[in-house]
């Protein structure tokens, strides 16, 4: 009891009194039953398309109505005459496992479902259970009691009585039921004109509507996936609106589908807006589109003018240096995908959104040139990472976050950022496919070699607390924060590493949310980052999957082209103070100095690129494409045990996650010592280097330097 007084105050104290006030309100109403009782569970039946209709919208000729005062759309969605020009048969090849019953999870993974999908399975945790026999049905499978209640109980109770935290992650069931495949069907239509993925599209959303009445199970419990919904299937309404498959029944059908979709937002918005991250942007974005495109709802306007105005407020999510409040990198893509698309959206129906968005997210595009590497579009991925990728509109990966600044760069500066390429694809949906295809002059190309030199001078982000220094051909990616607002994972002086295109030292990733034991958003502790413990704890208290309470304070001494110093508080009275220095020829060096009163069991720690390698003593060698690279740590005083574990079954250590729900091997290396006072040192170089180090000087070959 005295801890969760102690992570109240914590919390009282970081977010607030409104914030306390209103999740103390929102709790009684969810235990109450208020809730039910605000969004009542019916049968489609019940609220046919005349209940949402204004009263001079002719319910007879509703869809002749509709088709001559439809809001636009983007132009290469809806035209029959716009063909891509890139290579379209991975995407032919995708939309064809979807009408073969197959679904890429996450962007990323094929999992076997049906088609239509059973919308409230969990086909992934199916798939991977270990009593599944070869060909075994369904019935025969011995299902755990928490997938049965999934399957079985939750697809007829009220949303708010379905618990998103549990072991069964509901990120499975949900996965499908975003209808991010429809971007796939309008593609590989696009492509060919097949009526066969009109089709699919049309049988998905009818199927989904007879299995998930309104406010009925897991599907109606966040407004988010609500959002991102609806998102998808207007992006398939306009682009199959001229199919003969669209029928005049299927139009009608559509607007009372959506309509009670975002009926269900609005009634709970205050808990999005509540939360301060994403989910508010997206939920602000559904009534928002649902108010600029179906004009003829009775709760338009409502839906369009409080959209706006949370679109337009939320923009500060974004901060000045333009990175990100949630302090993930996937969030801000997600976020910046929903206002790039809410720019484009609205200059085409003349509802322009404000100069400050757009500043907001050239300042963001720029952020993040910094961190890309340009020849591979990867980027450190720090903070949680949920697998979404809100506009999949390109063959590209889902790590590679060239088609974003790709097209932020084009919308918000009419230039690109990058050669042509695989990435332009999602230029061609919203701005048109003429975009990008005139060969660019000499003059043109040396204005825009100097710009790109101009992005990448800038190396300090102190409102996300993300800081850069740079050597020959490699780069380090520093945080250190004072945070503004609720952490993502526990990861003070973490840095990232890259020589060239490749990552050496790595940021673990996120892999589950809702994992069993070890793997509840196990990813987040401060254990698998490159940083230092005290006492095995976290920086900051844990309380809950993404609850952090007592932030830590980072702050930073110095910061020049070639030196980074700061600290943080998290371990008072234990002070930590890291200093990174990048030295000559893509050699650097990492100190930790941490002071305390009495003895603590301090452990350093580095998550390595699964790379081949070989130990050496305190060494490690890394066999790279073309080089081998030298890691080499110790401490100054004292005694230390080296221990390097990849992929450890019964642990968090020697893993990574690029993709949710997905892990592969990394290599884990500690370094431990239980003193009073201790500095550990990391040397990363070439193989033939010889390090040595004292108090006061290190030596490297002939190179001495005082530090």
């Amino acid at each position: 009891m005295l801890n969760k007084i102690k992570n109240f105050a914590s919390l009282y104290r970081q977010l607030g009194f409104r914030w306390s006030a209103f999740r103390l309100t929102y709790a009684f109403r969810l235990r109450t039953g208020l809730i039910r009782l605000q969004t009542p569970q019916y049968k489609w039946s019940d609220r046919p398309l005349s209940t949402w209709l204004k009263k001079d919208i002719p319910i007879e000729s509703y869809v002749q109505w509709r088709k001559n005062n439809s809001p636009k759309f983007f132009d290469s969605v809806g035209a029959r005459s716009s063909r891509p020009t890139w290579n379209i048969q991975p995407v032919i090849d995708e939309a064809n496992k979807i009408l073969s019953g197959e679904i890429k999870y996450f962007s990323h993974q094929f999992h076997q479902t049906a088609f239509p999908p059973n919308w409230h399975k969990d086909y992934v945790t199916l798939s991977q259970s270990p009593e599944r026999s070869e060909g075994a049905g369904e019935e025969s499978l011995p299902l755990s009691s928490e997938i049965l209640r999934f399957a079985q109980n939750d697809k007829h109770r009220h949303w708010s009585q379905i618990s998103d935290d549990s072991n069964t992650d509901i990120k499975f069931i949900w996965e499908p039921n975003r209808f991010a495949f429809v971007y796939t069907l309008v593609r590989a239509y696009k492509a060919t004109q097949d009526e066969k993925y009109a089709q699919a599209f049309w049988s998905l959303i009818e199927d989904w509507a007879i299995n998930n009445p309104p406010n009925t199970g897991a599907n109606w419990k966040d407004g988010q996936e609500i959002a991102l919904r609806l998102m998808a299937w207007t992006f398939g309404y306009y682009a199959f609106i001229h199919s003969p498959l669209t029928t005049p029944q299927r139009i009608a059908d559509f607007t009372t589908f959506v309509a009670a979709q975002a009926e269900r937002i609005y009634k709970n918005i205050d808990y999005a807006i509540s939360t301060k991250s994403n989910h508010t942007i997206s939920e602000g974005f559904g009534l928002w589109l649902v108010g600029l495109l179906f004009p003829e709802l009775k709760e338009s306007e409502k839906y369009f003018s409080l959209g706006k105005k949370i679109l337009e407020d939320e923009i500060k999510q974004i901060f000045p240096d333009g990175s990100y409040s949630m302090y993930s990198l996937n969030y801000h893509r997600f976020i910046l995908h929903i206002y790039l698309y809410a720019i484009r959206l609205g200059e085409i129906n003349h509802f322009p959104l404000s100069t400050n968005i757009k500043q907001s997210v050239t300042n963001s595009i720029d952020y993040l040139y910094q961190l890309i590497d340009p020849n591979t579009g990867q980027i450190p991925f720090y903070g949680s990472n949920d697998g979404a990728l809100v506009l999949p509109l390109n063959n590209c990966d889902f790590t590679d976050f060239r088609p974003l600044l790709q097209l932020g760069s084009y919308i918000t500066k009419g230039e690109k950022i990058f050669d042509s390429g695989d990435w332009d694809e999602d230029i061609f949906w919203l701005c048109g496919d003429s975009v990008g295809r005139v060969v660019a002059s000499n003059h043109e190309q040396r204005i825009e070699t100097k710009k790109k030199e101009e992005r990448g001078k800038k190396t300090s982000f102190p409102n996300g607390g993300v800081y850069i220094l740079k050597n020959t051909n490699s780069k380090a990616i520093i945080h250190c924060r004072d945070f503004k607002s609720r952490p993502s994972h526990a990861d003070q002086m973490h840095v990232d590493l890259w020589i060239g295109n490749q990552n050496i030292a790595i940021d673990a990733g996120t892999y589950l949310y809702s994992g069993e034991r070890i793997w509840r958003n196990g990813l987040a502790h401060t254990s698998v980052h490159n940083t230092v413990t005290v006492d095995n704890k976290d920086q900051m208290n844990m309380v809950s999957r993404f609850t952090w309470t007592n932030w830590s304070k980072g702050k930073v001494l110095q910061h020049k082209d070639n030196f980074w110093q700061g600290e943080h508080d998290s371990y008072k009275p234990v002070l930590h103070k890291r200093t990174v220095m990048s030295l000559e020829g893509d050699r650097w060096l990492v100190l930790d100095e941490l002071k305390a009163n009495e003895s603590h069991d301090f452990a350093l720690h580095w998550l390595l690129n699964d790379f081949p390698y070989e130990q050496k003593l305190n060494s490690i060698l890394l066999s790279l494409e073309s080089m081998k690279y030298k890691m080499q740590l110790g401490v100054l005083n004292g005694k230390a045990d080296l221990s390097i574990i990849r992929a450890d079954e019964n642990s968090t250590r020697g893993w990574r996650s690029r993709y949710y729900g997905h892990k592969e091997p990394a290599i884990s290396v500690k370094l431990e010592s239980n003193q009073t006072n201790v500095t550990f040192w990391t040397f990363f170089g070439l193989e033939k280097d010889e390090f040595e180090i004292t108090e006061n000087t290190f030596k490297l070959n002939k190179l001495i330097t005082d530090y």
